[in-house]
């Protein structure tokens, strides 16, 4: 509860920041500093320390998983800031504006995480959805901003009215809002509740790009401010996600049967889609739009797991995913060029950058010592322990494969091919800190029981 009034707090904070400081130095610092507090805050709370205490009156639960989760998320968004907050200087004028917006995300991701009543997931659902369509609009001389924003603002609302459609049913078939007092396992048969299932499992599709309902992805992700799409593609995708385990996990689990072959077809479906369309690319930002898109698909294989491994693998996979997301887009920021093209020679020109984001790519293909390796076998390793769907866990083998070939291909410009040199420049703190998460991602993949004694001790 203290990470989200103080974040919440922090988004009003930067609001008027941009009022108190004449230049953005200060403002950057402050925003670097507000989400340290943040940080120590949530992990004081999980151990134990609050610094306050309000009765939530049964809408929020703060498990030990979901304070995990939310520390993961800030921890994220502090490696966010350290390596791209100069870059939000290039998408307006409206600097501190844009740190107060993304703590407010932040804040619905936490409710999100926590939520006890269908209520308090719609807020959180909201929260972090109308900053985003801010955000996206943000270079309003862009017209691929400019239309970005309005497909993400007319689909996102398209997909919260399914929402709330779906809510209502809920709502009408159990006659409460909150998961603990549904009687879900006495009503699997009825036609309403199961309505209500599907169009929220259909509106959290959407909202965390699964195909079929992933058409707003690449041009979403193509059309916002990169340092934007950076926060999009990682913080924001995976605190969804969590929220999502956590409605099916908590809410819907006794009536598994009814949705479980649905996640599991949606997941296949949607491994295929990103992995094959991310082939034919030639931008490279658009291509991990769509690799993002083949990452939610590995990401749903905890919600067709629903065990311990999925919840475990789901935490490796925040970790995993959203380190070397931040990294990469973090250089493509600084590039003049997002074709594969723009990266020929990359190595020459900057071989520290060049080494950097090419673990970043193997940590996204999966390959061993990485921590993206280790997330794919723990999903991987769920499924299969569930005992059902092994054909999902087979296709999944097969598409990650398929990854290697686009992945690669950033590696093989950097390295075996020469061009002029699209890189703007980096300071020599924003090296250190892309070293940084290399070694983190590499740390992740060799000692991942560090992250798991966190959570469990």
């Amino acid at each position: 509860m203290n990470a989200v009034l103080l974040s919440g707090l922090l988004g009003v904070v930067m609001m008027f920041a941009s009022f108190l400081f004449k230049t953005k130095a200060p403002v950057r610092m402050l925003a670097i500093l507000g989400i340290l507090l943040l940080l120590v805050v949530n992990i004081l709370e999980s151990k134990g320390v609050r610094l306050f205490h309000l009765n939530t009156t049964g809408f929020l639960s703060f498990s030990s998983y979901a304070l995990f989760f939310n520390s993961i998320a800030i921890a994220c968004t502090l490696v966010y800031f350290l390596i791209s907050s100069k870059d939000m200087q290039k998408a307006g004028n409206h600097y501190a504006e844009y740190f107060a917006l993304i703590f407010f995300i932040l804040t619905g991701i936490f409710l999100v995480t926590s939520f006890t009543n269908l209520l308090m997931l719609f807020l959180g659902i909201e929260i972090i959805s109308i900053p985003l369509y801010i955000l996206t609009g943000a270079a309003k001389k862009d017209l691929k901003s400019n239309e970005a924003a309005l497909k993400y603002l007319l689909m996102g609302a398209f997909s919260t009215g399914i929402m709330l459609l779906g809510i209502a049913f809920i709502y009408g078939a159990t006659g409460t809002f909150e998961i603990a007092n549904m009687n879900i396992a006495g009503l699997a048969k009825s036609n309403l509740l199961t309505a209500g299932m599907l169009l929220l499992l259909f509106s959290m599709c959407f909202k965390v790009s699964v195909a079929p309902f992933h058409f707003w992805t690449p041009d979403v992700y193509d059309g916002a401010p990169t340092v934007f799409t950076s926060f999009m593609a990682t913080v924001v995708k995976v605190g969804i996600f969590a929220g999502f385990l956590h409605l099916f996990y908590s809410g819907f689990e006794t009536v598994a049967v009814q949705w479980k072959l649905w996640l599991a077809i949606l997941a296949a479906l949607t491994l295929f889609v990103g992995n094959i369309t991310a082939v034919f690319q030639q931008s490279v930002k658009r291509m991990l739009a769509y690799s993002s898109i083949a990452q939610a698909g590995f990401m749903l294989f905890a919600l067709v797991a629903l065990n311990e491994t999925g919840h475990e693998g789901l935490l490796l996979y925040a970790i995993a995913y959203s380190l070397a997301t931040i990294g990469i887009f973090g250089v493509i920021a600084k590039m003049t060029d997002y074709s594969f093209d723009g990266f020929n020679g990359l190595a020459t020109h900057q071989p520290l950058v060049a080494l950097c984001v090419t673990i970043f790519m193997l940590s996204l293909a999966g390959i061993p010592l990485s921590a993206g390796f280790l997330a794919k076998f723990y999903m991987l390793k769920a499924v299969i322990q569930s005992g059902d769907y092994l054909w999902l866990v087979i296709f999944g083998v097969l598409m990650a494969a398929v990854s290697a070939y686009y992945y690669f291909r950033v590696i093989q410009a950097m390295y075996f091919k020469q061009g002029p040199n699209h890189f703007s420049g980096i300071s020599s703190f924003e090296k250190y800190v892309l070293v940084g998460i290399c070694i983190l991602i590499v740390f992740t993949g060799l000692f991942p029981n560090v992250i798991f004694s966190w959570l469990y001790f």
